[in-house]
């Protein structure tokens, strides 16, 4: 049977998304969907998912707090096993994060995590609440999701990618803010797409039935 792991190392409330993966699991037959911090876990899901919340610094050390956690992720990831960051947890796929200070991340898609600074000072950062897509690139997470669909931030920066096919989708907020970036079986989100409503469940739907 099919296993979806959030992966819990305290660095969010996974209630709200541990609910949703569980609602679009059961519409779409994908199996289980369980909550760990265990590695043996990670090891034998089928697919991962790697929440995060707040500072970039404090949930990389968070994680590597865990022993052996990072190591089973990273291990499924090199095993083709789709996976998916959300928040944060799409941050630290950067090669680094400029958050506080200069902090490596997993850098399996390369760029930086710097502070979104858009070109209306009237514009208050963090950037907060809905926005609209703007889909970049084509791919199977976003069969049915289109430009002008809403996604819910709650982040003071973003990830700025070193290659631009690696830029699914972004959003406008007095400049371009990423949204979602890919590469291979690993992609991520900015927006909670547990807290976006009809996108974000498509989207949970799409990731429960890839097989990149």
């Amino acid at each position: 049977m099919s296993l979806t792991v959030l992966v819990d190392y305290d660095s969010g409330n996974l209630h709200s998304a541990e609910k949703a993966f569980q609602r679009m699991a059961a519409e779409t037959g994908a199996g289980e969907v369980l909550v760990s911090s265990h590695p043996e876990d990670v090891a034998r899901a089928t697919r991962i998912v790697l929440p995060g919340d707040g500072a970039f610094p404090a949930c990389r050390l968070a994680l590597g707090a865990y022993g052996g956690l990072f190591e089973a992720i990273s291990e499924g990831v090199a095993q083709g096993k789709p996976f998916l960051g959300i928040c944060v947890g799409m941050q630290m796929l950067a090669t680094w994060g400029r958050e506080y200070h200069d902090t490596r991340g997993f850098d399996w898609i390369g760029g930086e995590v710097v502070r979104i600074t858009p070109a209306d000072p009237a514009l208050k950062v963090p950037h907060m609440g809905w926005n609209d897509l703007v889909i970049d690139q084509a791919h199977p997470v976003l069969e049915g999701i289109e430009t002008g669909d809403h996604a819910y931030f709650v982040h003071s920066y973003h990830f700025r990618v070193s290659d631009p096919d690696h830029l699914l989708a972004h959003v406008d907020y007095a400049g371009p803010v990423t949204a979602i970036v890919g590469q291979g079986s690993v992609i991520g989100t900015q927006f909670h797409p547990e807290k976006s409503q009809a996108t974000g469940l498509r989207l949970i739907a799409n990731f429960l039935r890839w097989a990149p």
